[in-house]
């Protein structure tokens, strides 16, 4: 990918966005190329921070193990997403472990180098401390959505916001979505057994907010929105 694309994908990504295109162009600069293979696994939880990246292509899961061995997959970061920034920014371990969903291309920005442009540009440091809020206002309402909300309504969320990714401002009764995840996927990011996201499925189905043809959906988002608001 050429440096004006990653320069343009960085824009777009909810760390660096606020930032001016100069300011941009000299992370760019920094970083170097990866690649990682399905099933790969990038870092794992406890392991220093030293990079944080940009997907370029492909799909990430960020997941922890529970005390029982369990998966608990908490998000996914695709095209134009930043992931590893937590210790890559606080100079601890890791939080979670990336494992690479499919093929995956990807930037890496060194810790050092992510130091020097906060001590070098204030707006960097500034830019930092939105995101880093932003992501714990997000953990929060996702722990808030396990604990209180029923899953069909869970999904219907998950698909609300993959919508606003994939197509801003779309609505209507077909709205074509592309989820590009498994149940066994959808399942870990909402907290839920397969078998249950299975019937919240059907039941979404039932109630007249999707029709489904494998991972491809199509959405009528009134009925998911008004899934979606209740309680």
């Amino acid at each position: 990918m050429e440096q004006r694309a990653i320069v343009d994908l960085l824009g777009k990504s909810a760390l660096f966005g606020s930032l001016a295109d100069t300011d941009r162009a000299a992370i760019a600069a920094r970083m170097r190329r990866v690649d990682f293979e399905p099933d790969q696994m990038i870092f794992s939880r406890g392991d220093p921070g030293r990079e944080i990246y940009l997907v370029l292509e492909g799909r990430i899961r960020l997941s922890i193990l529970s005390s029982d061995g369990r998966e608990l997959s908490f998000a996914h970061a695709g095209p134009g997403n930043i992931f590893g920034e937590i210790a890559t920014l606080d100079g601890g371990e890791r939080t979670a472990g990336a494992t690479a969903i499919s093929r995956v291309q990807a930037m890496a920005l060194p810790q050092r180098a992510m130091m020097e442009l906060i001590e070098n540009n204030p707006k960097v440091g500034l830019a930092a401390i939105r995101f880093l809020c932003t992501r714990l206002r997000e953990t929060d309402q996702r722990l808030e959505a396990i604990a209180l909300h029923r899953i069909e309504v869970r999904l219907a969320r998950l698909m609300l916001s993959a919508l606003k990714l994939q197509s801003p401002g779309a609505a209507g009764k077909d709205v074509a979505l592309d989820l590009g995840m498994s149940q066994g996927e959808l399942a870990l990011l909402i907290g839920a057994s397969r078998p249950k996201v299975n019937i919240a499925l059907t039941m979404l189905q039932d109630m007249g907010a999707i029709t489904r043809a494998g991972s491809k959906l199509t959405c009528d988002t009134e009925v998911l929105q008004s899934i979606a608001d209740m309680e």
